[in-house]
Parts: C-alpha cells; sequence; structure tokens
C-alpha cells in the first residue's frame, strides 16, 4: 500500500525523479558525445598537465628573456649564486641560458618524431587494415620486418653513418620517426579491422562512399584515443633516443638540446668535479617531461579500455545519499 507523504515531510527538498527511491542508473553518468573522448579528471592527469605545460612554456618563453648560451665568461666553474642562478660551466657559460635553449630543442625533436611516427603508424596500419588483400599483407610484412630489428642499434648505425655536419635536428628527428612506428602500426591494423566490420561502416561502403572518406569519416575518429597515446608514448621515447644519442655524440649538430648539455658535462668532467649545477638540471628536465607525459598516457588509456574506467564518485555518492535521506524518511513515515 502506497502511504501518502504530507508536505511537511521534507521530501519537498529532495531532487526531482529521487520520491520514486530509484537510484539513478549507470548509463545517467555516462558521459557521451565529444566529452567520452576526453580523459577523466584525475590527481594523475592534472600532476601529468601541468608538468608538461610548465616544461613546456620553460622551454618555449626561457630563450626569449635568457641571454645567449655560447658566451665565455673568464670566471671558470662556478657554483650557483645571485649572478647565475645555475651556475656556469668550465668556460663560464650560464647554466640556465643553456638550459632553456637545450629544453627548447629537445622538444622540437619530440613534436617532429611524435607527428611524423604517428602518421607513418596511421598509414600502414589504418590503411592496410581497412583495404587488406595484398597490400594489407605488404604493409603487415614491412612493419613486421621493422618491429623484430633492434631500435637502439640502428638509430645508432644510421646516425653515426650521416656525416656531424648533416646531421641536423630534421635528420635525428627523420631517424628516429623511421625506427619507431612499426608496433603502432600493429595496434592500430588490429583496431581498423575491427572497426572494418561495424555496421554504420558497411553501410557507408554500399552506399557508395569513397575509401579515403570511410577512413577519414567513419573509422579515424573512433582511432583518435589511439592515435593520441601513440603519439604521447613517440614523444617520450623520442627524448630519451635523443639524448642518448647525443650524449654518446651522434645527435644533432646544429641544435642545442638536453642530449648535448650532459654530453658538454661528460667530457668536462662534471661528475668528478662535483660540479652537479651542470648535469642535474637538464636530467631532472627529462626525468620531469617524461614522468608528466607517462602520467597523461595512463588517463589516456582509460579512453582506450572501458574497463579502467571509473564511475562519478560524486554523482554516485550524491544519489547514493539522496536514496538513503529518501528511505530514511519513508521508514519514519511508515
Amino acid at each position: 500500500m502506497t502511504s501518502v507523504i504530507p508536505p511537511s515531510s521534507g521530501l519537498e527538498d529532495l531532487p526531482p525523479g529521487a520520491e520514486s527511491g530509484a537510484v539513478p542508473s549507470p548509463a545517467s553518468t555516462r558521459r557521451t558525445g565529444w566529452r567520452a573522448m576526453l580523459p577523466t579528471w584525475t590527481p594523475k592527469l592534472a600532476i601529468g598537465l601541468g608538468l608538461v605545460v610548465a616544461i613546456a612554456l620553460f622551454g618555449l618563453i626561457g630563450p626569449v628573456f635568457a641571454g645567449n648560451p655560447d658566451t665565455i665568461r673568464n670566471i671558470g666553474l662556478t657554483a650557483p649564486g645571485g649572478d647565475h642562478w645555475l651556475g656556469t660551466t668550465q668556460t663560464g657559460q650560464d647554466v640556465l641560458d643553456q638550459l632553456t635553449h637545450a629544453t627548447r630543442g629537445s622538444l622540437q625533436i619530440g613534436l617532429l618524431v611524435g607527428v611524423m611516427a604517428t602518421a607513418l603508424s596511421a598509414v600502414f596500419g589504418v590503411i592496410g587494415g581497412y583495404v587488406g588483400g595484398i597490400v594489407d599483407e605488404v604493409f603487415s610484412l614491412f612493419s613486421n620486418v621493422m618491429l623484430v630489428i633492434p631500435g637502439l642499434p640502428l638509430v645508432i648505425v644510421i646516425s653515426g653513418f650521416v656525416p656531424a655536419d648533416q646531421r641536423g635536428s630534421w635528420t635525428i628527428a627523420l631517424v628516429l620517426a623511421l625506427t619507431g612506428w612499426a608496433a603502432a602500426a600493429r595496434v592500430l591494423r588490429a583496431q581498423t579491422l575491427s572497426l572494418r566490420n561495424r555496421d554504420y561502416v558497411a553501410a557507408a561502403r554500399v552506399a557508395g562512399e569513397k575509401p579515403w572518406r570511410v577512413i577519414c569519416v567513419e573509422i579515424l575518429p573512433n582511432l583518435l584515443p589511439v592515435l593520441a597515446s601513440q603519439f604521447v608514448f613517440s614523444v617520450i621515447a623520442a627524448i630519451l633516443s635523443e639524448a642518448g644519442l647525443s650524449f654518446l655524440g651522434l645527435g644533432a649538430s646544429n641544435s642545442s638540446t638536453l642530449g648535448t648539455m650532459l654530453y658538454f658535462a661528460q667530457n668536462g668532467f662534471a661528475l668528478q668535479r662535483a660540479a652537479w649545477w651542470w648535469f642535474v638540471p637538464p636530467g631532472l628536465i627529462i626525468a620531469a617531461f617524461g614522468c608528466g607525459l607517462a602520467l597523461i598516457n595512463l588517463s589516456l588509456d582509460e579512453i582506450i579500455n572501458p574497463r579502467l574506467r571509473r564511475p562519478g564518485r560524486k554523482r554516485v555518492g550524491r544519489a547514493t545519499s539522496g536514496s538513503s535521506r529518501n528511505h530514511a524518511v519513508r521508514s519514519t513515515v511508515a
């Protein structure tokens, strides 16, 4: 028997629909539309974005206010102080000025590699998976060959064959991109093979849509989270690989990067002289930027894998508390 609840029972303060005592279904808290393409705002995403944005601004705006990083002074190796916040090298060059320009150079190479590697993986993975047949076989064979070749030794060999005077930022970025797209292409091919059999893709083909339009309009929008994750991973790998190449003396000759700072610190015996201010700042920048991108990549995994998504705690909590309150009021009335 349904009891009639008087107006003074307090139910007038409940949200609409709560009178029935029904808990909102999970579908009502699910994000739809373009919001579903964004990761859930979590502390790790906030920390990752904060680190990446801070380092990016340091590399973009810092060189505008910094002095010439190649200026040589007769003060030698100097510890951090008022005139030079991060000290100087053995030739009197300001470490802070070098750090701003080196951060910009590393970011430039990382972005170039990220764009080129993601584009190559999309071409070989998406086009091959959608077209199928001999094209897919050739693309898969080439991807597998590139995948089994050890990446770092191949990069060292290719960089070693390029003359030092021709080894610029674009050359290093191209070498790193050519050796770092195969794994992402395999993932994109698998996703494309799954999408090409969906009903809306088949309907587009039956309607006479051209293949390039089906790929760009029907398939690629569904692969954006995967492409974003692959782009972030490519940038991380590129910055770390470039630092390793420059440390070995195989980096870009016309650009200052964080790896070249470590290379000159090693050649200047900074560790033996306890000149920590020479090699610690570039190492911290590399570690912080890689940590920030890794945290962002973990947040993007929640979009790719729905099982990792967290329910809306606040909304569920409010719904639960509202249901409990409604239940308590009904019990009192009864």
